[in-house]
């Protein structure tokens, strides 16, 4: 839907809807619904930015963007001093969102990754800003790298001191290993760097573009770094699968390289510098409040030195390294940025940076910074709509888990009410092995707005807080303690006297998509409906349709979910896989897939929403023929969440808006599938 478009349903101030709402007639409405603010129109939250993913380029000059172009987001570029208004389009991508891009080291090119309808197989692109329009098109022409079909590129590296060059993986000699070529960007010539033969799942270059490390998984899960000596390679540096060690960044001494580790007695993981020719290893730092693993580490472009490292908490905590950049955040903390700070790559000379102020009411304001003069400038809001007065506050809180493990969660509640007996919806994030955090969240503030009060727990086997609270995950999903810490984060809700107990709903996409139908399947006493989002119903057909590509790192997933080819675990694995426990789930369900998913196979949402038809459950069925593991066209998303808002409303009594363009009208219901039709196949 084009912006337009929103000015039918929305006002175009607050962007609040005009029309009056109503859930369907099936259950009675919350009573605190008339107590809310104004009922915020669902395009806010979910239609495509007007401005995102800044970036400048090397020398200042310009500034880039995703903004739509005939209803696709695509890359624009204006000059730094010029209104966005003046923009012109880079890229003219007509069937799916280009939003994975960057700039080349001389500024020359603007690289690009895309892939088709979802499938993952993505190609590398270059376009060069400057270029006039194609022939009959907005566009400069964009040169395919990787012109290859059913092959899937990964960029390695693009050394400052070779802009013409890049290091890519391919997996088109083998669909499971990627060799690595070194890539000429201007005759797309490429050239066999290193012959994968190792099941080398990772690979690391230095800051001259040089092949070093490759990383891969041993026989017992755990993380091997081998150092390249020309065509071969050497091992030097081992951690069990328990642990972690990555190597992300060389020092520009080209010798060491700095690592993230938590091997042998440590549980948080640390950064430190490792030397792969010595095996020596220096601390660099931990956490000064020793809460949580290493964040994330900031370098100055000009002289490639760590100047600031991050810890995220229950919020970010930041560390300059260097007084230069101290001054910086004192600068922006001055000017009244006082959110969660983050730092997109700065000019080649370290003098203009881009800054998003991450906060929880609004979408990530970005500031343009100039170190020089200290000047800290607006440069755009993603979302100029939101109306930030209405948007809910984001809290983190801690309950404990029945075996006393203390499970960090983020609570969001409805704006303006009394939070007691409210309607609630537990949100499981997806990974697993991933967390949630703290700020805007467009999920958690739709939620709210409807009536909902939303709990995102990070529940063990969640990264970030050690690896005891990792591994205490270990092979833990379903009838296990990761979803006992998100049944037990619904019943706080209620003992803290925030939920109804017989009014609480659960969603969550891929691994919280099975967490979902896990939770209706084994605690169906707890859950009035489920939303599941790309959620595989059975884990063992999940890990034996597994991409190729991920091939290389089975052994992990063996380790920390089980192996179906062991009989004990491949007996624990179906007992865990709510699809065998369909006839136990008794809330109604909304069941969301893309077709082309290559992770979370279609089968895995076919076969329990026919095995919730075959029993007589309320299921409903929404695929979209162009999409993979998620949503990203921007129809499709508003007509999920139309559908999403429309059954949370039937079954838990929130607010709903009816209203629609006649476009995601059409859109939902072609997406909805006849569920007494539905047919397996492979």
């Amino acid at each position: 839907m084009k912006r337009s478009l929103r000015g039918l349903f929305a006002s175009a101030v607050l962007g609040v809807a005009v029309l009056a709402s109503s859930p369907s007639a099936a259950l009675a409405q919350a009573d605190y619904l008339d107590r809310l603010p104004p009922l915020v129109d669902r395009d806010v939250f979910f239609g495509d930015p007007q401005i995102a993913y800044a970036a400048l380029s090397p020398d200042g000059r310009f500034v880039s963007f995703v903004k739509q172009l005939d209803g696709i987001l695509n890359v624009w570029v204006k000059r730094i001093d010029e209104s966005f208004s003046a923009a012109r389009p880079v890229t003219e991508d007509k069937t799916r969102p280009v939003i994975g891009y960057f700039w080349s080291q001389d500024g020359k090119y603007i690289f690009y990754t895309q892939d088709k309808l979802g499938d993952e197989n993505f190609r590398v692109y270059a376009v060069d800003p400057t270029a006039a329009p194609a022939e009959g098109s907005a566009a400069p022409p964009a040169r395919d790298l990787t012109p290859y079909e059913k092959v899937q590129a990964r960029i390695i590296s693009v050394p400052e001191n070779a802009p013409n060059q890049m290091l890519v993986g391919l997996n088109d000699r083998d669909l499971q290993l990627h060799d690595v070529y070194r890539l000429d960007i201007v005759t797309g010539e490429r050239t066999l760097v290193f012959q994968n033969d190792e099941n080398i799942a990772g690979w690391l270059a230095d800051l001259d573009g040089n092949l070093r490390l490759g990383v891969r998984v041993n026989e017992e899960g755990g993380t091997e770094i081998l150092r390249v000596d020309g065509g071969e390679l050497t091992a030097v540096y081992e951690c069990s699968f328990e642990e972690e060690c990555n190597p992300f960044r060389f020092h520009k001494d080209g010798r060491r390289v700095y690592m993230t580790t938590n091997k042998g007695d440590l549980d948080l993981t640390r950064l430190v510098l490792f030397d792969p020719q010595t095996g020596n290893e220096e601390l660099v730092e931990g956490d000064p409040e020793n809460q949580v693993d290493f964040g994330g580490a900031i370098f100055s472009r000009a002289t490639d030195e760590l100047i600031g490292t991050s810890y995220t908490g229950d919020r970010v905590r930041l560390y300059p390294k260097d007084p230069q950049f101290k001054k910086d955040i004192d600068v922006l903390r001055a000017a009244g940025l006082n959110g969660d700070l983050y730092f997109r790559e700065p000019t080649r000379d370290d003098q203009v940076w881009i800054v998003k102020n991450i906060i929880d009411t609004d979408e990530g304001p970005n500031y343009l910074y100039n170190r020089s003069t200290g000047k800290v400038e607006l440069l755009y809001r993603p979302r100029d709509d939101i109306p930030a007065q209405y948007m809910a506050e984001m809290k983190p809180v801690r309950y404990k888990a029945r075996d006393g493990v203390e499970i960090p969660a983020y609570l969001t509640l409805p704006k303006g009410v009394e939070p007691r007996g409210l309607r609630a919806v537990i949100v499981p994030h997806g990974g697993p092995w991933a967390r949630d955090g703290w700020g805007y969240n467009p999920m958690a503030q739709f939620l709210a707005n409807r009536g909902y009060a939303v709990l995102q727990p990070n529940f063990r086997g969640s990264t970030g807080y050690g690896k005891r609270f990792l591994n205490l995950g270990n092979n833990e999903w379903g009838t296990g303690y990761m979803q006992h810490d998100i049944t037990d984060g619904a019943k706080w809700l209620v003992e803290q006297g925030i939920a109804a107990a017989d009014m609480i709903a659960i969603m969550g996409g891929s691994y919280g998509g099975y967490a979902t139908l896990a939770g209706v399947a084994f605690t169906p006493d707890v859950y009035a409906a489920g939303v599941s989002i790309v959620g595989p119903s059975s884990i063992i057909t999940l890990m034996e349709s597994i991409p190729p590509y991920w091939k290389p790192i089975v052994k992990m997933f063996h380790k920390r979910v089980g192996n179906p080819g062991d009989s004990q675990d491949r007996q624990r694995l179906m007992a865990q896989s709510p699809l065998n426990s369909a006839e136990e789930i008794k809330a109604p369900l909304l069941v969301i897939q893309g077709a082309n998913d290559p992770r979370v196979k279609k089968a895995e949402s076919d076969q329990i929403v026919m095995a919730m038809q075959r029993l007589g459950r309320t299921v409903e069925y929404l695929v979209a023929p162009d999409e993979g593991h998620g949503f990203a066209g921007e129809i499709n998303t508003l007509a999920m969440y139309a559908k999403i808002e429309e059954f949370l409303a039937q079954h838990l009594g929130g607010r709903y808006q009816e209203t629609m363009s006649p476009e995601v009208r059409e859109r939902l219901e072609e997406l909805t599938v006849n569920v007494e039709t539905l047919t397996l196949r492979e």
